[in-house]
């Protein structure tokens, strides 16, 4: 593995309850370079601001979180999510970010998992072209099963390819996180089935018990069950080289300062190498 400090990215979310202006001087005290934004953070100050300020930190922005939620069955619900993420694209471009990383979205009321799958691959067609227009990468990002019928249809690294295969790999990637995908049995064939399509990499453990909210059940690396080992080193022998961002949602770990959480982040980081 290379996972050295160097391409280590900071997301966000990991330091949730920390505004932009926090999250950008703990990532230079801790000499992490890059950071993944949140979108409704960015609005906090305006898209402008954001990256006048992160350019003059010197770091660079790994990702932009999220666009998706592209599975509603009712058009002016549909038609509300496309224009969402193309403000979504349009800000990506502005921010200079790697990729934008898509959440496809569950299952509406009254629909059914295979109609809501069939609905990403359509609203992916209606954005596509704003993204290649603008030098955008969108990412999809599967999300373990569980989340299925209320965040991501998109469970597997493979169903996330079959999406994306129909469009250029410089408009259509796909994400690599390890909380959503370290079970699957076909994870290594995927990866490298994905190639030069992986456009994010995310790290965080799994922790149990999961808590009653679990989206919550993310942990500091080395802190759960996951084997970063083989999913990085797939990943590394499938040609991507980019940054590594450690994504973390968990109440304990927003609840600590910031500044704790980034140290951690890097130690951790630090010891997988």
């Amino acid at each position: 593995m290379t996972l050295t400090l160097d391409r280590l990215s900071l997301n966000q979310a990991t330091v949730k309850y920390a505004d932009l202006g926090e999250a950008i001087e703990v990532c230079v005290a801790n000499g992490i370079t890059g950071i993944g934004l949140w979108r409704d953070r960015v609005d906090e100050v305006g898209v402008e601001s954001a990256f006048q300020m992160i350019a003059a930190a010197g770091l660079h922005v790994s990702s932009l979180c999220r666009g998706g939620f592209l599975t509603a069955a009712d058009h002016d619900q549909f038609a509300a999510a496309i224009k969402d993420n193309i403000e979504a694209i349009e800000t990506s471009a502005a921010l200079e970010a790697d990729t934008l990383i898509l959440v496809c979205g569950g299952i509406p009321a009254g629909s059914s998992l295979v109609a809501a799958r069939s609905r990403v691959a359509d609203g992916l067609d209606a954005i596509a072209d704003r993204a290649r227009q603008l030098g955008v990468q969108l990412a999809i990002e599967p999300l373990h099963p569980m989340f299925a019928a209320d965040r991501c249809v998109v469970s597997t690294l493979d169903q996330a390819l079959d999406l994306a295969e129909p469009f250029p790999v410089d408009v259509v990637g796909v994400v690599v996180d390890t909380y959503h995908i370290w079970w699957d049995p076909r994870l290594e064939s995927a990866i490298h089935r994905a190639g030069d399509r992986i456009a994010s990499f995310q790290l965080c453990d799994w922790v149990v018990p999961l808590p009653a909210d679990m989206l919550l059940g993310r942990g500091h690396l080395g802190d759960g069950s996951i084997d970063f080992g083989p999913i990085a080193a797939a990943v590394e022998q499938a040609g991507y080289s980019g940054y590594v961002e450690v994504e973390i949602f968990n109440a304990d770990v927003w609840s600590a300062p910031a500044a704790v959480t980034a140290r951690i982040v890097g130690d951790r980081f630090a010891a997988l190498t």
